[in-house]
């Protein structure tokens, strides 16, 4: 979920260099001369300089045609792409093995690396969705930040998170999800639906038809009520993504039963898992 520890060196050495450059041309904050020192500089600093960057693109051409640091034609190329960068506010949604997934205000999806940490070490995932400010770049055909995160302290009820999750879902069925903002790079495409090599459909409706018959109550232990429920709507979003695959309203409504079900689960078990879905 990050860079390797040498290209986030890398990054640093050349976002650096190019922000002392920016502010020598604006001469925005005094006394800036080397990475050390700029480095130890205050934070409200760093950004006045960050900002005049993005208010500035041209100063990267000027700075790759100047060449000051002498850097070699790949990092000048790297330099390059961040002029495609994507600035603006972003859901934090959610956290995979490999990536961060951010969602814009257009609900465009974007696998997001971290720098030399990963996400989940400054933020916790317990704090999810989260709305943050945010300016996204191309490094080596992966997407990353330009290593500051505003957070906005906001909180989402169930509508916003389901929503969310409906986008970051879509996209990922469809290959929707953008993982470079390389302009040379092909954009995803819209997947072709494969053919079923086998038809569950009459499997599943027969399971569902058998599956009415579990019925907790009198007699019954407490768990089995809970249980049979997450059964049957297990089935239910089975059916639905077998029946109707591109249905993602009914596909989200199958999966919020499942999810109130593992919560009832947990619930009767004394609630030692602590489910967060």
């Amino acid at each position: 979920m990050k860079l390797s520890d040498a290209n986030a060196e890398l990054f640093y050495e050349l976002m650096w260099n190019l922000q002392i450059y920016v502010n020598q041309q604006l001469k925005l904050v005094p006394h800036i001369d080397d990475l050390q020192g700029y480095e130890d500089r205050p934070m409200e600093e760093k950004i006045l300089v960050r900002e005049a960057l993005y208010e500035h693109p041209e100063l990267i051409d000027r700075f790759i045609a100047e060449n000051p640091r002498h850097f070699s034609p790949d990092q000048l190329d790297i330099l390059k792409s961040w002029k495609n960068f994507v600035s603006g506010s972003f859901y934090l949604e959610r956290y995979l093995k490999q990536h961060a997934i951010f969602i814009s205000d257009q609900d465009v999806v974007y696998a997001v690396l971290g720098l030399r940490d990963r996400f989940d070490n400054i933020i916790h995932k317990s704090n999810l969705p989260l709305l943050v400010k945010a300016v996204l770049l191309p490094f080596k055909g992966q997407i990353i930040y330009d290593g500051l995160l505003q957070g906005a302290n906001v909180f989402f009820g169930g509508g916003i998170k389901g929503s969310l999750k409906q986008v970051y879902l879509a996209a990922k069925s469809r290959g929707q999800i953008l993982e470079s903002l390389d302009p040379n790079q092909p954009k995803p495409t819209t997947k072709a639906p494969q053919k079923p090599s086998k038809d569950f459909a009459p499997l599943l409706d027969e399971l569902a038809q058998q599956a009415k018959a579990l019925r907790g109550g009198h007699g019954q232990p407490p768990i089995n009520g809970p249980i049979f429920s997450l059964i049957k709507a297990s089935l239910e979003l089975g059916q639905t993504a077998v029946n109707n695959p591109d249905d993602e309203q009914q596909l989200m409504k199958s999966l919020d039963k499942i999810e109130r079900a593992l919560r009832k689960v947990d619930s009767s078990l004394g609630g030692p898992f602590g489910w967060r879905l």
